[in-house]
């Protein structure tokens, strides 16, 4: 596993396609798989959503409103859409970030979070709250994987 690219920078929202729950970190491991198949039934009936280039490709999103958690998970889309049934439409949040990108096993994916809550503290910035993951796409070899870490920052 690596850490690299941490920095603090501005990004825009960027919509979503997802299913929301409450849930707690126990229950967590077994909750998202099934609710990542649901979303992909919607997705795969929606190609125009994809933000991969001609509705072939999803990008995966889990964006932890809370460390209740008060999850949102899903896939990117390119546009704003019509929610259906448990999928909704949504957003991660716009504003000011500190991100990080985690290379390699997804258990250790923490350790990603940790650098970026480190780089903000280090730096006299507070978290607001809501952090986020996107994960690249699947590759042969899992220590090719590649996921981006985001928290967003109370704004200065």
């Amino acid at each position: 596993m690596t850490t690299e690219s941490v920095r603090i920078t501005t990004i825009a929202a960027r919509p979503t396609a997802v299913i929301r729950r409450v849930t707690n970190w126990a229950e967590f491991p077994k909750l998202w798989m099934p609710l990542l198949d649901e979303v992909y039934l919607f997705a795969r009936a929606h190609p125009e959503l994809a933000t991969g280039g001609g509705g072939e490709r999803w990008q995966n999103v889990m964006l932890y409103t809370d460390q209740t958690p008060t999850v949102e998970v899903g896939v990117l889309a390119a546009a704003a859409f019509e929610s259906d049934g448990e999928v909704v439409c949504s957003a991660l949040p716009g504003g000011e970030v500190v991100t990080a990108l985690h290379r390699g096993d997804y258990s250790t994916l923490g350790e990603t979070h940790q650098a970026a809550r480190d780089h903000a503290a280090a730096r006299g910035r507070e978290l607001a709250g809501p952090c986020w993951e996107i994960y690249g796409h699947a590759t042969p070899n899992p220590d090719d994987a590649e996921t981006e870490v985001f928290w967003l920052l109370i704004q200065d």
